[in-house]
């Protein structure tokens, strides 16, 4: 008996600045995020990717990567994907551009990757103010001597 429908794992999931191919077809992933590093806030960031890969599933499905906000009801920007998967020993790795991130405050926002509505990763991403060092565009003036 061959399962016709096996929601697939979530192998892992990554937050970064983008992804290059190589000509064998392997990623690499660029700027892998633990934390996002502004300025100031509000900011907007153009685009922040989340990387997902999925495994041991069958059928076809959809993934859904949502951000949350610091109160972790408001969502700030949802995306989603649809993919197949025809062997559980198949994997399938999806992009997602999340376009226009307005981070209003500092804090803990959220990460959350679901498929066909079923919660399979939340993970923190905190946004922190950091002051670029002197010399640097948007740094404090240096202090007159």
């Amino acid at each position: 008996m061959n399962p016709a429908r096996i929601l697939p794992d979530l192998q892992s999931s990554l937050m970064c600045d983008g992804v290059r191919q190589q000509s064998n077809g392997d990623l690499i992933v660029l700027g892998v995020m633990g934390l996002i590093r502004v300025p100031q806030v509000p900011i907007t960031a153009q685009v922040v990717f989340v990387l997902n890969r999925w495994t041991a599933g069958v059928g076809q499905f959809t993934e859904t990567v949502r951000l949350m906000a610091p109160d972790q009801t408001t969502v700030i920007r949802k995306g989603e994907t649809k993919f197949a998967l025809q062997d559980p020993a198949h994997s399938a790795t999806n992009m997602m551009g999340l376009q226009q991130v307005e981070l209003k405050t500092p804090g803990v926002y959220w990460v959350e990757v679901l498929v066909d509505d079923v919660m399979k990763l939340r993970y923190p991403m905190p946004v922190v103010v950091v002051q670029p060092p002197p010399g640097q565009p948007g740094a404090a003036p240096a202090p007159a001597e």
